[in-house]
């Protein structure tokens, strides 16, 4: 169904037959000159891909759940890159590829070498990045944008390609508002969404830091949804073509990025990391087509592009649509967020669920396992009040790499931290996307992700935080003076800390300073 790089001799021969490459292709340059017409944009429907790769696979198995759609949990890293490099290389149609944050790294160059491997074999590849993330990437963007099968776009771009902060000085307002938003849609038939952006710490190939992350590839009903709504973004006031914003690239810029992607798939460590990729029981699943899908009805929360401007209405908010979907809660919720700000708001919604009888349970990052502290200070200060109006509340540790990582790092030397986005209602249904339970999220950043009606798969939430949180995440509470505690769970037994475990005197300190700032609602 796909190969991972080019060299990869074993992976093309597992995956032979089901697609072959055109190795005539040959790269490409786009004419920049011609004006930039909007209406142009198209939406490729579920009929337009069929009789494709993808559509062999999906129709049998959606057939039989009309109205349904097929459901995988991705947990873990290698599975959901894996996931990503089998769509792009199995695509014959179109590629829709839409992220907040793309590395320049090694997963995130071996995936725009799937992108381009797909492009020339004639597959119409677009590419929406938000720009808040792409500093020093403008080359890589034009050597992609001057391919003709491929165009790349740009979310809230920044005039001002070097020195950012001036964009922020005089068009806050724009410049403050991101598009979080993380989907992968190959042939309008198969697409991945969830909490995970595309670098190495998202897909376990770094050895110093792993984020902890969720995402689901979906077939079936809500395909299509997703199609529409990248439609919606990509024709949106916000999204403007890399040609207008980047200088063409030249022969010579596209032979460099060429060549400097050759280099990084033929790294030793690149190499290491595909024959680990290879041998991820999800691959072998996924060939064999013996994924065990679950089907359940399943609907897709957007925010209206406009937000991007500071123009979309209430009814268009991620916010105002999960309210709408889930109600509230009457037996449980269970909410896994990394960067948690509920506010004074959150705090009053969390006590009135636990006065009516409802569970209220919560997985946050510890501080030492945040990576951005000035949100864990907006969560800091809400701590107290949430403990007190009987909410439980978990912070997750970072914990000690398991196993080597491809890059050379021993056992050990890295550290985990939380990254997946979502939550569950009465244990009967969930969400799961890129939405984080803060004011950022609900008001500034674009969201995106899916309302899933089913039991087990909101089970399985419930189930993390009763059986795998204790040996991974603190419990807080207080003791007789009011003072926050944190207990942990070891191999040695029980230890209860009396301030934030892992963490210097003045990183507290300085977190003690933000929570005071008034800062908030930028978290």
């Amino acid at each position: 169904m796909f190969c991972l790089a080019r060299g990869h001799k074993h992976m093309r021969a597992a995956l032979h037959g089901f697609y072959e490459r055109d190795s005539h292709c040959t790269l490409g340059r786009r004419r920049l000159c011609s004006p930039y017409t909007r209406e142009v944009a198209f939406h490729m429907t579920v009929a337009d891909t069929l009789e494709t790769r993808l559509d062999a696979v999906c129709t049998p198995l959606t057939r039989t759940h009309s109205g349904l759609s097929g459901i995988v949990p991705l947990r873990e890293g290698r599975d959901a890159f894996a996931a990503r490099a089998l769509l792009a290389d199995a695509a014959e149609r179109t590629l829709d590829v839409q992220y907040y944050i793309w590395r320049n790294d090694m997963s995130g160059t071996l995936l725009l070498d799937a992108l381009r491997r797909a492009a020339n074999r004639g597959v119409r590849v677009r590419l929406l990045l938000d720009d808040n993330n792409t500093l020093g990437l403008d080359a890589i963007i034009a050597e992609l944008d001057a391919h003709p099968n491929i165009e790349v776009r740009l979310f809230n771009p920044f005039k001002h390609r070097r020195w950012r902060i001036f964009d922020f000085l005089t068009d806050f307002g724009r410049a403050n508002r991101r598009m979080h938003n993380k989907s992968f849609t190959a042939d309008n038939q198969v697409t991945i969404v969830g909490g995970r952006n595309v670098g190495n710490e998202y897909f376990d190939a770094a050895h110093d830091t792993l984020f902890v992350d969720l995402d689901v590839m979906a077939i079936g009903a809500v395909v299509n949804d997703v199609s529409l709504d990248f439609e919606r973004y990509w024709t949106s006031k916000s999204a403007q073509p890399a040609a207008a914003v980047i200088p063409p690239a030249s022969d010579e810029l596209i032979s460099q990025v060429a060549a400097n992607a050759e280099r990084a798939e033929q790294d030793p460590a690149a190499q290491a990391y595909i024959e680990a990729i290879v041998r991820q029981p999800f691959v072998r699943d996924l060939l064999e087509r013996k994924l065990d899908f679950e089907w359940a009805p399943t609907s897709i929360v957007s925010d209206d592009p406009a937000k991007g401007l500071g123009a979309a209405t209430e009814d268009g908010l991620v916010w105002t649509r999960l309210k709408a979907l889930f109600g509230a809660p009457e037996h449980a919720l269970d909410l896994v967020s990394p960067y948690f700000v509920p506010g004074e708001n959150g705090v009053n919604y969390f006590r009135s669920l636990v006065a009516r009888g409802v569970e209220v349970r919560i997985l946050t990052n510890s501080l030492e396992a945040t990576d951005v502290a000035a949100v864990h200070a907006g969560y800091a200060k809400r701590r107290k009040p949430l403990l007190r109006a009987g909410v439980r509340l978990f912070e997750m540790k970072r914990m000690a790499g398991s196993a080597p990582r491809a890059s050379g790092g021993s056992a050990g030397s890295s550290g985990s931290s939380l990254h997946a986005k979502t939550f569950a209602i009465d244990r009967s249904r969930m969400f799961v996307g890129s939405f984080n339970f803060d004011p950022r999220s609900a008001r500034l950043n674009t969201e995106l992700g899916f309302v899933i009606d089913s039991v087990p798969l909101a089970q399985a939430i419930a189930d993390v935080l009763a059986e795998r949180m204790p040996n991974r995440a603190y419990t807080l509470g207080s003791n007789n003076d009011g003072a926050l505690t944190w207990t942990e769970m070891g191999p040695n037994g029980t230890a209860v800390h009396m301030r934030e475990p892992g963490t210097s005197l003045w990183l507290r300190f300085g977190v003690a300073v933000m929570s005071r700032l008034p800062i908030e609602w930028l978290l």
